[in-house]
């Protein structure tokens, strides 16, 4: 896209998200907010940032292989090394592994999360990221170490199904954490709030 028509879109999200708030539309507005940002990232981050963070991701995940002598990773080209047996797989880092997408994600969440003030959501933001990267490591980590013991035929079962069930309920619990119990916190229902009665048992 033309980078006059990228502003000028970015110029006309920016008024829709004006004309919302002004109209009180909070659903809308978290909604259209989320998903032109995470859009905005997606387009301008994430050709800069796919790579650093796929190194970083092999360079976290290599920890643990440095450690056991499961797996290698060389961080500099985003590439792990696997011996299973008399057997080798080379996994590389790539889009998907490299977490830019979960975390996109939740940086637009979080961003138009108004439950949280605008420190919070900076703080929750980078936190949330830092675990996302964590939890995308370990993901790699599990993945490599099932493959060294499994065998070299069992890394779509690795990858696709195992390493995705770890990935995903780590994030699950991000989301509850963040998101859910916060909310619930910090909700009043009439003279009731939640936050007074956590304090209360």
């Amino acid at each position: 896209m033309p980078i006059f028509l990228s502003i000028l879109a970015i110029v006309a999200w920016i008024w829709i998200l004006v004309v919302l708030r002004r109209a009180k539309l909070k659903f809308w507005h978290y909604l259209l907010g989320s998903v032109g940002l995470f859009t905005i990232l997606m387009l301008a981050v994430r050709p800069f940032m796919t790579m650093p963070l796929a190194r970083l991701v092999a360079a976290v995940a290599g920890l643990f292989g440095k450690i056991t002598g499961f797996y290698q990773a060389y961080f500099r080209y985003g590439v792990i090394f696997i011996e299973s047996g008399k057997e080798a797989l080379t996994v590389n880092i790539d889009l998907e592994c490299s977490g830019i997408i979960e975390i996109s994600a939740f940086i637009a969440l979080i961003s138009f999360f108004e439950v949280y003030s605008i420190p919070e959501r900076i703080y929750v933001g980078i936190a949330g990221s830092l675990y996302t990267l964590v939890t995308n490591a370990i993901r790699i980590a599990v993945i490599c170490t099932f493959i060294h013991f499994a065998g070299t035929d069992y890394y779509y079962m690795a990858h696709t199904f195992i390493g995705r069930i770890v990935f995903y309920v780590l994030q699950v619990l991000l989301y509850f954490f963040v998101f859910t119990k916060f909310q619930v916190k910090r909700t009043k229902t009439g003279g009731f709030d939640y936050s007074k009665e956590e304090h209360l048992q």
